[in-house]
């Protein structure tokens, strides 16, 4: 687990609250210090970081990898789903696995595709790896896992995603720039309200998380034809609204807990 000072914390968090619309509601971080709720919170994390994994491995096997590579790619992940999605295999054997950039065949690929394929290698292990971490930490806490419903979050923002191309994948680049600033910021705002070995776990991954969001910003930029800006206000909106909003559901991503 990485050491990140309190100046680099801040410089970390310094261009993720510009990019981000809203701050985290008081009203979640009250839900989210609640001891009742720290076994769903470390849940549907565990689940985000699978899902954000298997995100980058859809842009590698849509856009850079031939079909061999991608079935090699889906049996590569195929552990982790069955644990969390199905229910099969040992947690602990996860922790055997690692992707490596070798099963691509890189020869005729333009820069932009292996610039994603070189970014989107380094997210899959690191989220892979906080995967592993959150599983231990359930395990030291005494959690057996045990899966939950995700929250509306993740496809309130994709349901923006245009359906043509380059368009498509800017925006997907852009959706995946949000959902890792929002992790980071909220990582920052739980740390003082957890235990202190979990609050330098969260503290820990914002090195990576703010590296993720600059990542998918740099290749939105790089592969659209036109400025993004427009198009990164208009998720910010939305996203924003998702925030903000009551939600009848506490997740790690959700809104404002309703009242109800």
């Amino acid at each position: 687990m990485s050491v990140i000072s309190s100046s680099e914390a801040l410089s970390l968090l310094q261009p993720i609250n510009a990019f981000l619309q809203c701050e985290t509601p008081q009203s979640w971080l009250d839900e989210a210090k609640k001891e009742d709720n720290l076994r769903i919170l470390l849940t549907d994390h565990l689940i985000c970081e699978l899902k954000a994994a298997q995100s980058a491995m859809y842009l590698l096997r849509r856009y850079v990898a031939d079909d061999d590579t991608s079935k090699i790619l889906l049996g590569w992940l195929k552990p982790y789903e069955d644990f969390t999605y199905r229910h099969e295999g040992d947690w602990e054997s996860l922790n055997t696995k690692h992707l490596s950039k070798s099963v691509f065949n890189v020869e005729g690929l333009d820069p932009f595709k292996k610039d994603m394929l070189d970014k989107m290698v380094m997210l899959i292990k690191e989220e892979l790896h906080h995967f592993y971490q959150v599983l231990e930490i359930m395990h030291k806490l005494g959690f057996d896992y045990k899966s939950v419903t995700s929250s509306r979050y993740a496809n309130g923002l994709l349901r923006h995603v245009r359906t043509y191309e380059p368009e498509k994948l800017v925006d997907k680049l852009i959706c995946g720039a949000y959902i890792e600033a929002r992790s980071c910021e909220r990582f920052a705002k739980l740390a003082p309200y957890v235990s202190q070995e979990l609050g330098k776990f969260y503290v820990s991954l914002l090195r990576s998380e703010a590296r993720h969001f600059e990542d998918y910003l740099t290749l939105a930029a790089a592969i659209s034809p036109l400025d993004i800006q427009s198009r990164v206000d208009h998720f910010g909106e939305v996203e924003k609204q998702l925030i903000e909003s009551d939600d009848d559901t506490f997740r790690f991503h959700s809104g404002a807990p309703s009242a109800a």
